[in-house]
């Protein structure tokens, strides 16, 4: 089927990227070479509840945008109700490499912009604070999870996800 041969290119992609030498940037961004289509590739946070499926915080990236004035827009999708459905948020500027979304303050914390980006979202609601750890692409997202306190149990693969899955389905 598609989806398993879009898999085995995604898997031997993989493999390819961690032979090659390594182009990572972790600071100083050039937020125009961000823009692109992107797949979200593994979730994690402390709470775990929110990106089990139902959770609030269970998205799927497709598209980042650069607006040209240290801006991102996403254009998400997640499951609700059963359905898949769109969702585009607006991302503005902060200190450091922060980007910021109502309660949400992102971190881009490594990207190589043609293979991976890896994205730190800390989230503020009634008093709480959770944290997201997200990956859009590949390479070495487990260890920046151990290093922020996060077990490997709490990753979820997003690629066998059912909005995935829609998403793909419909391609073809």
């Amino acid at each position: 089927t598609k989806m398993t041969l879009l898999l085995l290119c995604l898997g031997l992609t993989l493999i390819c990227a961690q032979e090659e030498e390594n182009n990572a940037v972790t600071s100083n961004f050039d937020l125009s070479k961000i823009s692109g289509e992107w797949y979200s590739v593994l979730l994690v946070s402390d709470c775990r509840e929110k990106i089990e499926e139902d959770g609030s915080m269970r998205v799927f990236v497709e598209h980042i945008d650069y607006l040209g004035d240290s801006s991102l827009t996403f254009k998400l999708h997640e499951i609700e109700n059963g359905t898949c459905t769109e969702i585009n948020l607006a991302c503005k500027p902060t200190e450091k490499n922060a980007i910021y979304k109502g309660r949400n303050v992102v971190d881009i914390l490594e990207t190589d912009y043609d293979n991976y980006i890896y994205f730190y979202n800390k989230n503020f609601k009634n008093g709480e604070t959770f944290l997201l750890l997200e990956l859009y692409g590949r390479e070495r997202f487990v260890k920046y999870c151990e290093e922020h306190g996060i077990v490997k149990e709490n990753i979820f693969d997003l690629t066998k996800d059912h909005c995935a899955i829609h998403k793909y389905a419909s391609l073809s």
